[in-house]
């Protein structure tokens, strides 16, 4: 069985037949759910702006559906 580490506290614990993998413990996965729902975490993005053939492209799909 794999040896994993949970990514909130380290803990080692078997990743196959853990119900809460890949964490150690409902505890764990919730708090980490908590970060992200707080916005402790993000994903790095570029932030993209449209041009007018974005946006006339949009608009006509839109149109067609």
């Amino acid at each position: 069985m794999p040896i994993v580490n949970c990514p909130h506290c380290g803990l080692e614990i078997e990743f196959a037949g853990n119900e809460f993998r890949p964490f150690c413990s409902e505890r764990c996965k919730l708090l980490d759910f908590g970060a992200w729902a707080d916005e402790e975490f993000a994903i790095p993005s570029e932030d993209a702006e449209l041009t007018d053939a974005d946006i006339d492209a949009v608009q006509k799909a839109r149109e067609e559906s």
